[in-house]
């Protein structure tokens, strides 16, 4: 089985990489087709059909986006293009050759004004454009295609990429003092850990469409900081890191509206695939581990 990896090179991208499958249960060999944007160009959605007829995979799971959340307020038809066109020509693809389509989308879809979790059925009111785009790729992925699956997550960090657990350890060696938003919630979900639900997900192919997967547990950016800083301390990472500061969010204004809370809720993921919750801070742990050993 063909599997291409749209966004290859981004953090999921990467993790996919590193815990796809050699095969499945039933003894399938799994064949990895990881596209980075040089060779398979998401802003370009006209083209990619014409591509994916010579490459032909099996299967296709999305995992790249125009993520720059603030620069997408400014960049609405290329966030659009990438987020949503390509999205469209993808599942049109699929449908057509009756394959699965794994389209991975974000928490942002969701407003924050509810005060429970999220659940995979609850009505999207995005406040971004980024956030906007990412919802419009999710409704053409399930409108094009009979075989597509959305699987929201968020606040995803790993050792490849840019993200907020490596940009707090940069900071950390330059600050003595650092401000960190603390009344926006969601959950932190280890790269690797949503790869391996992505995998479980493809391989199981169950009658629902909609997932939320992110590792268990709730914090606020704040919670976050300090967790990396006391547990990058623990295992010899840093010597020393800075006093943090909680901050509202209107103390550090952004150009696109976040939601204040973003946490999903995930039991049903878990119960329909068989996976045993991990704990953010398990994650951050695990995390932490492999990046010291890079």
């Amino acid at each position: 089985m063909k599997v291409l990896i749209a966004g290859a090179a981004g953090q999921l991208g990467y993790a996919l990489q590193k815990t796809a499958p050699c095969q499945w249960s039933d003894d399938t060999p799994v064949q990895l087709l990881p596209m980075t944007r040089a060779s398979f160009d998401l802003n370009k959605p006209d083209a990619l059909a014409a591509q994916l007829d010579v490459i032909r995979p099996d299967a296709v799971i999305n995992a790249g986006a125009y993520t720059a959340v603030d620069k997408a307020e400014a960049d609405e038809q290329q966030a659009e293009r990438v987020n949503a066109h390509a999205v469209g020509a993808i599942a049109r693809w699929c449908q057509h050759h009756k394959i699965p389509l794994i389209q991975i989308s974000t928490d942002f879809v969701f407003d924050g004004k509810k005060s429970s979790p999220y659940l995979p059925e609850d009505q999207p009111n995005p406040l971004s454009v980024y956030a906007r785009t990412k919802h419009a790729g999710e409704i053409n992925a399930l409108a094009n295609c009979d075989f597509a699956y959305v699987v929201r997550s968020g606040w995803v960090y790993g050792e490849q990429g840019a993200n907020f657990v490596k940009t707090m350890l940069r900071l950390a060696a330059e600050r003595e003092t650092l401000a960190v938003v603390s009344d926006q919630v969601g959950t932190p979900t280890y790269a690797i850990n949503l790869s391996q639900m992505i995998w479980q997900l493809l391989q199981r192919r169950p009658a629902q469409k909609v997932f939320h997967f992110s590792d268990a547990g709730v914090a606020s950016w704040y919670d976050f900081a300090v967790a990396i800083f006391c547990e990058a301390h623990a295992q010899g990472i840093l010597h020393k890191f800075p006093q943090v500061i909680p901050i509202n969010t209107s103390d550090y204004p952004t150009l696109a509206q976040r939601p204040a809370y973003s946490v999903l809720d995930k039991q049903a993921t878990w119960r329909t695939l068989d996976i045993e919750a991990c704990h953010w801070r398990t994650g951050l742990k695990t995390m932490l581990e492999a990046y010291k050993k890079r």
